[in-house]
């Protein structure tokens, strides 16, 4: 199994269960593996072959954005499944954390697992 990552994304959403965090953007950042075959586009070089890694930063990055969840769980949880079913990735990885949230702590977050890992 080979794997396409996503270091370090960093979106301004609506996220956290205090009145003032509903009023506020505040930054997340995902770490994301996702499966891949990555043989395919390494013969062809073409980025049809390839999982475009731009092109789900741009998906999570305009979810996010768009989204007011509370928990950080959801919005995890909503993220792959966007991924798992519009970019048929079998398998991923993602840490969404919550920098500042914990004083004392740079972050605080969830790592979920979802699908099937070859």
């Amino acid at each position: 199994m080979d794997i396409v990552y996503i270091s370090d994304l960093r979106i301004e959403t609506i996220i956290g269960i205090y009145d003032w965090e509903r009023k506020v953007r505040q930054v997340v950042s995902i770490d994301l593996e996702m499966a891949a075959d990555n043989r395919k586009a390494a013969a062809t070089e073409s980025i049809d072959d390839a999982l475009n890694y731009k092109a789900v930063a741009k998906r999570l990055i305009k979810f996010a954005e768009e989204s007011e969840f509370q928990l950080v769980e959801t919005l995890a949880e909503r993220m792959a499944e966007i991924i798992l079913e519009e970019f048929d990735v079998p398998w991923l990885r993602l840490k969404l954390g919550k920098p500042g949230a914990v004083t004392g702590s740079r972050e605080v977050g969830v790592i979920i697992e979802r699908g099937e890992r070859s």
